[in-house]
């Protein structure tokens, strides 16, 4: 049975290594039958949480009138969300930081789902990855009955597009497939 799949694409540059490596997800999860949805989170208006509680107040609905709210309507709809990142000083980059803080409006319709990560680094070092997984991870916990079902940890490609020069866009490829 077909999942609908959702790529949320925390890179700032059309064509990264984290975003080329989502395109290699995607074409994966697409040759086994899955419906796929790719958002470049950079491209989307989305403004900081102010912790006003409104969402609590009005059934989930947030006071800031942005693009968070349909994209949490997809983030809801979901059966796989992969989310993916270039790291910043060990964590992901802020587009996506600001996508999971947004989703405290409707955090407890985000369960059941199969969660993937992208990650992509300039550095090559063993821990370089183990702060953006522990934040991913931290939010995958929030959501009841989610899995991680893989990721991908491409280290040492820092200028735009290196990544595709190396085994990791098959190893995307791959792992779309499985979904």
């Amino acid at each position: 049975m077909a999942k609908n799949v959702l790529i949320l694409s925390a890179s700032p540059r059309k064509g990264g290594n984290s975003d080329l490596l989502c395109d290699a997800f995607a074409d994966g999860a697409r040759a086994s039958g899955n419906v796929v949805e790719k958002v470049r989170v950079a491209d989307c208006e989305i403004g900081y949480c102010r912790a006003c509680s409104a969402c609590e107040r009005n059934g989930g609905r947030c006071a800031i009138a942005d693009d968070m709210g349909r994209l949490l309507d997809r983030i809801v709809a979901a059966d796989v969300l992969v989310l993916a990142s270039p790291v910043y000083f060990y964590s992901i980059a802020a587009q996506l930081k600001t996508v999971i803080d947004r989703c405290v409006a409707r955090w407890t319709e985000i369960r059941d789902k199969e969660f993937y990560y992208i990650l992509s680094a300039a550095e090559d070092s063993d821990t370089v990855m183990d702060g953006a997984l522990a934040c991913m991870r931290g939010f995958l916990d929030c959501c009841d009955g989610s899995v991680e079902k893989g990721a991908i940890c491409a280290k040492g490609v820092y200028g735009k597009g290196d990544a595709a020069s190396t085994e990791y866009p098959a190893q995307a490829y791959q792992m779309g497939t499985i979904v």
